[in-house]
């Protein structure tokens, strides 16, 4: 069999945010108002650091303001959850992103719980979750999750209808969301974890293989049916023989690209998409928080 295609996520995401940043100028001539992304980070943990800069150059470049509030990592539960209401009543403030993970002494769920599910630009409020399950369109999706959707519309030229679907994972922030997402796609799906039987008999027999279980290169080729589309979520950093490290996702690329009809990269698939998903939430929080017409992305 030829070696899969590569699902670009990096060009794909290029392209959602010249989309977002016309949508952005758009609503800026239609009405003056530009839409706001707030993130607050607590403590100095060097990945949230590059995730929350990055976040922040590419709001301003797609022409939104951007608002970084950075909190030191002794700050107490009360203190951040003031912050949190104050951004809830910003009328300049259209999404709310509190990155995560949090010091031990903050309570995360309460704090994800504190911030106006209408804001909630990550969608892991209690409520968006509800809104998501039960098909309500007014749901903020998670991003990563919708990322990924976003490939698999473009991959397959629409319609995921009928095709077979495995989630590895059921975390809140991927596998849960990802199932709902593919089960309102159409497919038939199916969740697997940590105590699934006979894992690689159930991979086999999927058209679609999401790969969120945080393990390095666990999924092999010869899991895999001939054909399958794979989106591997995982990011794992592993030592290089020679020294130093790379990045690689939850599924072996190598044998994996062998057998699958198409797959993401690790590094350049699923992640560019996070970011680009982010920005798309903050317009539709804008327009939605505005009364106005949420513009095609």
């Amino acid at each position: 069999m030829a070696e899969a295609r590569i699902i670009d996520g990096k060009a794909f995401a290029a392209g959602l945010r010249e989309r977002v940043t016309a949508a952005v100028t758009a609503l800026k001539a239609d009405h003056g108002k530009t839409p706001g992304l707030a993130v607050v980070l607590v403590g100095e943990d060097p990945a949230s650091q590059v995730y929350v800069r990055s976040k922040g150059k590419q709001t301003v470049e797609a022409g939104m303001e951007s608002f970084e509030f950075k909190m030191d990592a002794s700050t107490d539960q009360e203190t951040l959850l003031a912050k949190v209401r104050a951004l809830n009543e910003d009328p300049t403030v259209n999404g709310i992103l509190v990155q995560l993970p949090l010091p031990k002494q903050i309570d995360e769920q309460a704090v994800l719980t504190e911030i106006n599910p209408d804001k909630d630009v990550d969608g892991f409020h209690v409520v968006n979750v509800g809104r998501l399950n039960t098909g309500n369109p007014s749901a903020l999706v998670p991003c990563t999750p919708l990322g990924c959707v976003l490939l698999l519309r473009d991959h397959f030229k629409g319609s995921l209808a009928g095709k077979k679907a495995i989630v590895l994972g059921r975390s809140n922030i991927v596998g849960k969301p990802m199932t709902t997402l593919l089960v309102q796609e159409s497919c038939t799906v199916t969740v697997a974890h940590s105590r699934t039987a006979d894992l690689p008999a159930e991979v086999a027999q999927a058209d679609i293989v999401i790969a969120a279980v945080g393990k390095a290169e666990m999924v092999q080729g010869s899991w895999l049916k001939p054909g399958a589309v794979v989106i591997d979520v995982g990011i794992n950093r592993i030592d290089k023989p020679d020294g130093g490290t790379r990045l690689v996702g939850d599924v072996d690329f190598a044998s994996a690209s062998q057998v699958a009809s198409a797959i993401t990269p690790v590094p350049g698939g699923v992640g560019p998409m996070t970011i680009a998903c982010l920005l798309r939430n903050t317009v539709t929080a804008f327009c939605r928080q505005n009364g106005y017409p949420e513009p095609d992305m």
